[in-house]
């Protein structure tokens, strides 16, 4: 099996502060890292340290951003089709973050909303029936639906996480097999009933220090989180979601207990340490975790 992760790339900038400000605040905050992030680079990221054979694809704007950014995936184990988009600026996020782990994030889109249905579809051409599919929701409508198609069209598997939430959301789910998603974002899409009505095969429901629930029409199985210091939150989800993703893939099977409780192990690498990418389980760290029982 191949990984094909479609969405969006950004740098992080990151800025620690002792609480997130209240409206019309004026605050001071420590500079940390500047860091590759974006949702699709982050899920590639991990895919690829995890041994997943892994294509991801973005855009990227005309600009040193999209230089700092090429050059940062080409350390990774991933082949990478970066489509660059004249006159725009490459993504970026700035990420304020508490001492107690807690975050905001600000991400911009202008490049991720640029990539078009015929770039993102290109990536696919080469995709045969039982690869995997990842998307999120920084894209286009139109993109995103289009991907998903061709790769329902195609016998790909197909992730969804739902994240940023956005309005068209409800017409997807026909094309989606997995979809991951935080207890808000369940909730505002329906519940996880509503979403394996309308389609979808299993839905990973992650709770933070609660752990996850695996959820299908046949069963629902809570996984505990692994107990960790938490310095920095930023990525988890992202981290969680292609651990999972790799684990099953990697094993041949469908999306299990075993499976979630290797995200966790992931996660609560990521979550103890600053950063995005730079905080992620590296290839041997993955490694060892996805021998784990």
């Amino acid at each position: 099996m191949r990984a094909f992760v479609i969405g969006n790339v950004a740098l992080d900038e990151a800025v620690t502060v002792e609480a997130l400000p209240a409206f019309g605040a004026s605050i001071h905050g420590q500079a940390g890292l500047i860091d590759l992030g974006g949702k699709g680079a982050n899920q590639a990221i991990m895919l690829g340290r995890a041994g997943l054979a892994c294509r991801f694809c973005a855009a990227v704007g005309d600009d040193s951003r999209a230089d700092d950014i090429r050059a940062r995936l080409a350390a990774e184990s991933l082949e990478v089709d970066l489509v660059r988009i004249a006159g725009v600026p490459s993504d970026f996020s700035i990420i304020l973050r508490t001492r107690s782990g807690d975050n905001a994030i600000i991400t911009t889109n202008a490049a991720a909303s640029k990539l078009t249905t015929a770039g993102a579809c290109a990536a696919l051409a080469d995709a045969t029936p039982g690869d995997l599919l990842v998307m999120q929701g920084n894209l286009s409508e139109q993109t995103t639906v289009a991907a998903l198609r061709h790769a329902r069209q195609t016998g790909m598997q197909t992730a969804l996480n739902p994240s940023p939430l956005r309005a068209f959301f409800g017409a997807l789910w026909s094309l989606v097999d997995i979809v991951f998603a935080n207890e808000s974002e369940a909730a505002s899409l329906g519940g996880t009933k509503a979403l394996l009505a309308a389609g979808v095969q299993q839905v990973v429901l992650t709770l933070g220090a609660k752990g996850a629930r695996l959820v299908t029409a046949e069963h629902d199985i809570l996984v505990p989180a692994k107990a960790c210091e938490v310095v920095d939150t930023t990525g988890a989800g992202d981290c969680f979601m292609a651990t999972a993703l790799a684990s099953a893939a990697l094993r041949g099977v469908a999306l299990d207990p075993r499976a979630l409780r290797h995200a966790a192990a992931a996660a609560s690498i990521t979550v103890s340490r600053p950063g995005t990418g730079a905080a992620f389980p590296n290839r041997a760290e993955l490694a060892e975790i996805l021998l784990q029982p």
